[in-house]
């Protein structure tokens, strides 16, 4: 049982190493215009070493904040363009043969990095999705007989357009459910449109993105977020969120039953903690509020419920029955 020292020490922890993640921020910010909510959500994955799911139109700076992100950290970073003819070798990498040595030799694909970008995952078949998924659950890869680990933080950042329709395979529920948190990627305002206008037009020098990190102060950072206070009511909390996905009419959600083809995994029980976790140190606490849960709800579960028939002719999406859901239930 956590006692009060023990929060108050991992508190002043916090506070000396959640600088990295403002750091982070104020780097990304100085090539970024906006996206805060995006910018959150990915250092949330990377703090509580969680795959992110980004979903929104070309053009929004994705592919931008996660290059960015891996310069800010140094870290190795590749990037796959999904397309239909792509092969799992060609993610994974394969056995070549070496005349001289007269041997098969193994030749790394590009999965064999810190971060990885697969944009518009969605445009590949299921073969080349489920390469990735063996990457992204087990943190390895098997190539010929010989499997090989993949190095920590392996963190697994895809794209999908939510537009275009033609041609793509939408994720399956399975692999959807590996990825921690689901985030859609918005347009900018106004004034943020402004400023993207005037530092493309002025063509002024893109400012270059430093290190301001390392690949350890995030795995130290890690271990601290593990060190988070979860109180037995915060846990409660989650588990009512969760099984009202399942089992709406046991919380007076008698309307949900026939909007809801199926909730969501135990998964999600474990990522909305982990998540929660994250979303605390970043707001430099030691301890977990049921806001926390609240804020980031939307991010963990919205990929995870199955809609009906009934759900999409009625225009009910799944983040309107996670309101309905959060409304439901009594906060600790």
């Amino acid at each position: 049982m956590h006692n009060q020292e023990d929060i108050q020490q991992v508190s002043l922890l916090i506070k000396q190493h959640s600088v990295v993640i403002e750091k982070l921020q104020t780097e990304l910010q100085k090539v970024i215009v906006g996206q805060h909510q995006m910018i959150n959500r990915l250092l949330i994955g990377l703090l509580s070493d969680g795959h992110v799911l980004l979903e929104g139109v070309p053009g929004l700076a994705k592919t931008l904040t996660i290059k960015s992100l891996a310069k800010a950290i140094n870290a190795p970073f590749s990037r796959i363009q999904f397309t239909p003819d792509l092969l799992p070798a060609d993610i994974v990498g394969t056995m070549i043969y070496n005349q001289q040595r007269n041997e098969f030799v193994v030749r790394k694909g590009p999965v064999f990095s810190n971060f990885i970008l697969a944009d518009e995952i969605n445009r590949a078949p299921a073969k080349v999705q489920s390469a990735l998924l063996e990457a992204m659950q087990e943190k390895q890869v098997t190539i010929g007989e010989h499997s090989y680990p993949l190095t920590e933080p392996f963190l697994v950042l895809a794209t999908q357009n939510p537009l275009e329709q033609e041609g793509t395979y939408p994720l399956p529920e399975a692999q959807a459910d590996r990825f921690m948190l689901k985030v859609i990627v918005g347009y900018p305002d106004k004034k943020e449109e402004q400023l993207i206008i005037r530092q493309q037009v002025q063509s002024l020098a893109v400012p270059a993105i430093n290190q301001v990190a390392s690949i350890n102060d995030i795995l130290n950072a890690r271990a601290l977020v593990k060190q988070v206070y979860l109180d037995e009511k915060i846990e409660q909390y989650i588990i009512d969120i969760v099984f009202a996905t399942r089992f709406p009419e046991q919380y007076g959600l008698n309307r949900l039953k026939p909007l809801i083809s199926y909730g969501v995994s135990p998964r999600a029980s474990i990522h909305l903690a982990l998540a929660a976790k994250a979303y605390a140190f970043m707001e430099k606490r030691a301890y977990v509020l049921p806001e926390d849960i609240k804020a980031i709800a939307k991010d963990v579960l919205r990929h995870r419920i199955g809609l009906t028939y009934e759900a999409e002719a009625e225009n009910t999406t799944t983040e309107k029955i996670i309101d309905d859901i959060l409304k439901a239930i009594k906060v600790p």
